[in-house]
This record gives structure tokens, sequence and C-alpha cells, in this order.
């Protein structure tokens, strides 16, 4: 059963929270943030340092990012960046999808810029 449900759906996409990913972007080897929302929600606020590409440019534009640098994918609420993760896994990066996005992010108090 569960082989079917990975056929279907693929391997599950490692999740982060926000408290989680603060702490690794305050770290040594910070991850790269990608937010893939579009421009005017990302000019409304977003994580500090984070690289805009919208999801459906996504899958033109991974050349653009470092496979050497574990990313955290954020969108609005986290389901944009799920279906970004999935890509993303599928061309050979280590991701982990900001659960609950940057809804969860501004809940948690952490800063936007």
């Amino acid at each position: 059963m569960i082989n079917l449900l990975k056929q279907f759906f693929g391997n599950p996409i490692p999740t982060i929270s926000a408290a989680q990913a603060q702490e690794k972007i305050r770290g040594k080897q910070p991850p790269l943030v990608l937010d893939v929302r579009q421009p005017y929600e990302y000019r409304e606020g977003h994580i500090a340092g984070a690289k805009l590409i919208p999801l459906n440019e996504l899958p033109t534009q991974t050349k653009k990012l470092p496979k050497n640098r574990q990313l955290i994918v954020v969108c609005r609420s986290g389901n944009r960046s799920r279906r970004a993760s999935r890509i993303l896994t599928g061309e050979g990066f280590e991701v982990e999808n900001l659960r609950g996005g940057m809804i969860a992010w501004q809940m948690a108090g952490f800063p936007v810029e």
C-alpha cells in the first residue's frame, strides 16, 4: 500500500517549522531561502535574504540555484512551496518545505523585510 501511495504522490517532502528554519538561517552554514510566491507577495514582506523565483517560473529557473546548498522553500501557506519542493527534489536538490509558510513565520514573530 505504501509503495502504491509513493507511486502516486512521490516520496514525502521534508518539512521544517518556522523556529527550526530561523535556527538554520542563523547558523554557520545557512540554507538558501527560496520564496516561490508572486513578486507582489514578496514585496509585501519576505524572509531576509530570500531569493524570489515564482512557482510558475521554477521549472525553467532551477539552474540559478546552488546544488551544493540546502534550500528552505517558502510560500504564503506551504502549499505552493510543497509543489516547488517536489520539483526541486526531482532535480536533485536538498530541500525542506517551510510548514505553514509566511503565515507561520509571521505568527512566530520572526522578522520580515
